[in-house]
C-alpha cells in the first residue's frame, strides 16, 4: 500500500521550511526537511534525513532577481518534493499562513475564496503574508488537485479575554476588526502541547513563553491558553526584533509624517526594515553578530533588547497573577547560550537562578534545581503543528 504523504510549507521573508510526514494511525511521523535559507540574496538548500540521521546541502547561488529570489526558492524547493515517489503519495500541502484576521480562528481547507479573504489581509502582515500565499498558488499549478490546509498563526490567541484584544480606540474600529491578534501562534502551540507531554506539571501552571527568533514575541498561558501576548494587530508591535521595531509611541509616527515629510510609506519601511536591532545598532539585525562585536552601538542593541524582554516579563507575569515557569524557544532561544544566561539575570527578582552547565548544555532545564522559578529551553517546532493540522482536516489515519 502507497504511503500517504502530508508536506508541509513555513514561508517567510528570508527563508522557506518544508517537511515530509507520513501519515498513520499513530499520527504524523517526519521523513523529510527541506530549509531554504540567504533569501533574497542568495539560494542555500539543506535537506536532511530525520529517519536516517543524513543531511545534505546545496548552494543554488544568487537568484536572477531580488524579485524573482522566492519564486526561484520555490522551484528549487518542487524539485526537490519530486523525487518524493519512493516514499508514497502527497495527499495534502499545510501552509503556514500568519494572519487570519478575525474570520479564519481554526484551520481550514483553502478555496479560491478562501485565498482571496487572506489576500486580503496582507496589508496587516506585509512582510509575511504575501510569502505565505504564494508557495500555495505555485503548488496549485504545479500538483493539479491535491487539496491545500492553511494554519494560522493568529488562532491561538482567540481565547483570551476581551480585553486583552481591544485597543483604547473607537468601537466602530474594534468591531470592524482592529484588535490584537497576536502572532507566532504555531509555535506556541507546540510549546503548550510539548509541556503536556512531557512536563505536565508545568502545563497545568502559569507559563511565560519567549519566542526568540527573527521575529520576537512572548505569550503568557495558564494552563496552555493563550492569556496575552506582546505582538498586536501586526507582527511590528511588543519586542524590538531582527530588523522590525517593536512598539514604539504612535506619536512618533504623526511627527515623523506631520513633521518631517514622511510619506506613509516611509514610515513603513522604517518600521518593518531599517528599526530594532538593525537600527539600533546600525550593524547588524542578528543577535550573535551583535554579541559577537567589541563597537559600543552593538552592546547598547542588546542592552536594549534584553531591556525590553525585562519590561515584557514582568508585565505578562503581572497579568497571569504570577508566574509559574519561563520558556525560551525560537532560533535565538535554541543556538545563543548567553543570550539566555542575559534572560535568566533578568528573570532573578522573580526567583531564577542560572545553571551555566545546564545553559551550556542547552538545557531543557537552565535554571538550578533550587530556582524558585524553572526556566527551560525548547525548541519549537512549527511544522509538526502544520502536520497535525492536515492529519486533524484529513481524518484519523490520513485518509
Amino acid at each position: 500500500m502507497t504511503e500517504k504523504l502530508v508536506v508541509t510549507f513555513n514561508a517567510g521573508s528570508s527563508s522557506l521550511r518544508s517537511a515530509v510526514y507520513r501519515l498513520g494511525a499513530g499520527g504524523p511521523v517526519r521523513l523529510r526537511s527541506y530549509s531554504l535559507r540567504g533569501l533574497p540574496n542568495r539560494m542555500i538548500l539543506s535537506t536532511r534525513d530525520p529517519v536516517e540521521g543524513t543531511g545534505e546541502e546545496t548552494d543554488f547561488g544568487v537568484p536572477s532577481s531580488t524579485e524573482r529570489a522566492h519564486p526561484e526558492a520555490l522551484a528549487h524547493m518542487f524539485g526537490a518534493l519530486d523525487g518524493l515517489g519512493a516514499l508514497g503519495t502527497i495527499c495534502a500541502f499545510s501552509h503556514r499562513v500568519v494572519h487570519g484576521g478575525t474570520e479564519f480562528i481554526a484551520p481550514v481547507r483553502v478555496t479560491e475564496e478562501v485565498l482571496a479573504r487572506l489576500t486580503g489581509l496582507e496589508t496587516l502582515a506585509p512582510a509575511h503574508q504575501p510569502h505565505n500565499l504564494r508557495p500555495i498558488r505555485q503548488l496549485q499549478e504545479h500538483y493539479l488537485g491535491i487539496p491545500h490546509f492553511a494554519c494560522f498563526d493568529t488562532a491561538f490567541h482567540r481565547t483570551q479575554r476581551r480585553e486583552a484584544q481591544i485597543f483604547g480606540l473607537p468601537r466602530a474600529l474594534t468591531e470592524d476588526g482592529v484588535i490584537r491578534y497576536g502572532f507566532h501562534g504555531l509555535s506556541y502551540d507546540y510549546i503548550a502541547h510539548k509541556l503536556q507531554r512531557s512536563f505536565p506539571d508545568l502545563a497545568a501552571k502559569r507559563v511565560i513563553v519567549a519566542h526568540l527568533g527573527h521575529g520576537v514575541s512572548m505569550c503568557a498561558l495558564d494552563r496552555g491558553r493563550s492569556v496575552a501576548t506582546t505582538m498586536g494587530m501586526t507582527a511590528l508591535d511588543g519586542l524590538p526584533m531582527g530588523h522590525r521595531s517593536g512598539a514604539v509611541d504612535p506619536g512618533i509616527l504623526l511627527h515623523l509624517m506631520l513633521d518631517r515629510g514622511y510619506s506613509p510609506e516611509d514610515v513603513r519601511e522604517l518600521l518593518y526594515t531599517r528599526s530594532g536591532l538593525l537600527g539600533v545598532s546600525g550593524i547588524s539585525d542578528e543577535m550573535n553578530d551583535l554579541l559577537a562585536s567589541d563597537r559600543v552601538e552593538a552592546a547598547e542593541a542588546v542592552d536594549y533588547f534584553v531591556f525590553r524582554c525585562r519590561w515584557y516579563f514582568g508585565a505578562l507575569a503581572a497579568t497571569l497573577g504570577g508566574v509559574d515557569a519561563v520558556v525560551l524557544t525560537g532560533g535565538m532561544g535554541k543556538y545563543i547560550p548567553q543570550l539566555r544566561a542575559r534572560l535568566v539575570a533578568e528573570l532573578e527578582w522573580l526567583g531564577a537562578e542560572l545553571d551555566p552547565a545546564a545553559n551550556a548544555a542547552d538545557g531543557p532545564f537552565i535554571t538550578t534545581q533550587e530556582s524558585r522559578l524553572p526556566v527551560l529551553m525548547l525548541p519549537t517546532d512549527e511544522e509538526r503543528v502544520l502536520a497535525r493540522c492536515a492529519y486533524t482536516l484529513l481524518g484519523e489515519g490520513g485518509g
